[in-house]
């Protein structure tokens, strides 16, 4: 068999062309690009040998006529916070053994710019969509999932029934790094969140928060400071506090990605830590171990938030209607930064 004159002209590799190689029907090419039930891991393996060798990729706007592209959409905040690189990796291991492919949009944490991102996902006829740390309106989150499968990191809403959620327990992952300073001796804690109305992450972690401060017997010392993450407020907000006549003797950062800036400018400031200040962040991204930070940090395990929101967007992509909601535990990882010597 040959490929038609318009399938040549363009250069792309045809499924006949596979089929050939390999030695199998096309129907067999078919069901392998399909995943379909029932292939044998020796024919996927065939067929897949014989795409690598000839170069063969599927023609994404042909696929989406049949109904199905095999990509997913991935609305990231911002590429700044070293976090989301954390769950990248794992909606990459995820995405390894199947036919699937991530495209990513940064919405630079705008309700407008996040939901247009989505309709032109939409639009290019995206599979699915993961949005995470997203602006967390409701009424956008069931307007996408009725239109596509949807799985959002970073967002309780248990009561969900369109969507799925893959989280941290943030409440308890907050009251883990405050019992952790409170053991340490520090007693002056405050915590530094995002200015955020509506985020469910961080209620939860001021939650978390204010409840260990209270059964520290620490209520009195309760200190909230909300910020926008940029990184003249963090500098600014950071030298306030540090330079009030009230400093803290210890400050939970919302995410590493302040707590790595607070140390900076308790630094500049001539304070030692953890001596006169402790710290402790949120993520445990890789920066956190580096010498100069060795920064205490609450592990939410990114990868495994990744990779859970992936399978769950598969399964919807797949048929499964009935929601869930996958709470993650978190778990603290002790380092200098809060740690004074015995």
């Amino acid at each position: 068999m040959t490929a038609t004159g318009a399938e040549k002209k363009n250069g792309r590799v045809t499924i006949r062309e596979v089929a050939e190689d390999a030695g199998v029907s096309v129907a067999a090419v078919s069901k392998v690009l399909r995943d379909a039930y029932g292939v044998s891991d020796a024919l996927r393996a065939k067929v897949r040998a014989s795409m690598d060798r000839l170069g063969y990729r599927p023609h994404t706007a042909a696929r989406g006529m049949r109904g199905q592209t095999y990509t997913i959409g991935l609305v990231l905040p911002d590429i700044r916070n070293p976090f989301f690189a954390d769950i990248m990796v794992g909606v990459n291991n995820a995405l390894e053994r199947t036919q699937y492919r991530a495209m990513i949009g940064i919405s630079e944490s705008s309700v407008i710019t996040e939901m247009a991102i989505v309709d032109s996902m939409i639009d290019r006829q995206m599979d699915g969509i993961v949005l995470i740390g997203s602006t967390e309106d409701r009424g956008n989150h069931d307007r996408i999932a009725s239109l596509k499968p949807l799985v959002t990191i970073g967002h309780h809403d248990p009561e969900a029934t369109s969507f799925d959620t893959v989280n941290n327990n943030d409440q308890q992952g907050a009251m883990l790094a405050v019992q952790h300073l409170v053991a340490g001796g520090y007693r002056s804690i405050a915590m530094l969140s995002l200015s955020s109305g509506t985020s469910t992450i961080l209620s939860q972690r001021e939650l978390g928060y204010r409840r260990a401060m209270i059964e520290a017997g620490l209520g009195k010392a309760i200190n909230i400071v909300q910020i926008p993450q940029t990184l003249r407020e963090v500098q600014l907000a950071a030298r306030r506090l540090l330079e009030g006549s009230r400093r803290p003797d210890a400050i939970f950062c919302w995410t590493d990605f302040i707590a790595l800036e607070v140390i900076s400018v308790a630094t500049e400031l001539g304070l030692s830590i953890p001596a006169d200040l402790g710290i402790v962040g949120y993520d445990n991204t890789v920066y956190c171990d580096f010498a100069q930070n060795s920064l205490s940090s609450v592990d939410q395990s990114g990868e495994q938030l990744g990779l859970q929101a992936v399978r769950l967007l598969i399964e919807r992509i797949k048929g499964r209607s009935k929601a869930e909601h996958l709470v993650v535990t978190p778990r603290l990882v002790t380092r200098g930064s809060s740690t004074r010597a015995g």
